[in-house]
């Protein structure tokens, strides 16, 4: 397979011939995302018009740089299209995300958009979620009590694994909301719904990283071109 940049550069143009002038746009967080977001400023330069929000504060940053508009959420709630990349989807357009830790914010902007365009390289395609440990976000008050909560909700599904604190140079990771991540190795998540209605049950659960239908297409890139799944 060609390198992941490429590949990575490669999707994040092809993204772009799916953003309109004078659309609102959402605008996704993590590397695949950022390469959009390279590409779309090269857009904006050249006269393009859009109103963004971005899912996080690494993100606005490299708007900002490319002098990319953005404005807050509660600015423009209503968006017309989110294009954010994915650590895992399988062929429902079921997706985990929050690698980079947005997860929140990547959730409540693509709830709020009419569409959800997801960019991957072919290695995050998979037959069943779950190989990519599952980002939880999770309030810092009864962390213990959460995690446990959490690992009764897991083992009640018969999913087993290892369930960590995500951590950043020895130190809790805090995301932009202010929260922790516990990151869940559950290997294969056969029943990705019931997961998710039994993780929202767990109070201290702020959100969690499977986003089931949010996604209306995703662009994938591999050695042979671009592949769409869906219907952009």
């Amino acid at each position: 397979m060609a390198d992941a940049a490429s590949l990575k550069d490669k999707v994040g143009r092809a993204a772009l011939a799916h953003v309109r002038d004078g659309m609102r746009l959402g605008i996704g967080t993590g590397s695949t995302a950022e390469a959009f977001v390279r590409a779309l400023g090269e857009k904006v330069a050249g006269g393009l018009r859009i109103t963004g929000v971005a899912t996080s504060e690494r993100t606005a940053r490299l708007c900002a740089e490319l002098k990319i508009p953005i404005v807050t959420l509660e600015q423009l709630p209503e968006l017309d299209l989110t294009i954010d990349g994915a650590d895992e989807i399988d062929p429902q357009l079921r997706l985990v995300k929050g690698g980079g830790g947005a997860l929140l914010r990547e959730k409540i902007v693509a709830a709020a958009s009419g569409r959800m365009l997801v960019i991957a390289d072919a290695s995050k395609t998979v037959a069943t979620l779950g190989a990519f440990p599952l980002p939880i976000e999770v309030n810092g008050f009864g962390l213990m009590a959460t995690y446990l909560a959490i690992r009764r909700a897991a083992d009640r599904l018969g999913l087993s694994g290892e369930i960590t604190l995500r951590r950043a140079g020895g130190e809790p990771f805090i995301t932009d909301n202010g929260h922790l991540i516990l990151d869940a190795s559950f290997g294969r998540i056969p029943n990705a719904e019931a997961l998710s209605e039994a993780l929202h049950a767990v109070p201290g659960v702020v959100e969690h990283g499977l986003f089931i239908g949010y996604a209306k297409a995703a662009l994938i890139a591999g050695d042979d071109g671009i592949s769409i799944l869906g219907n952009p």
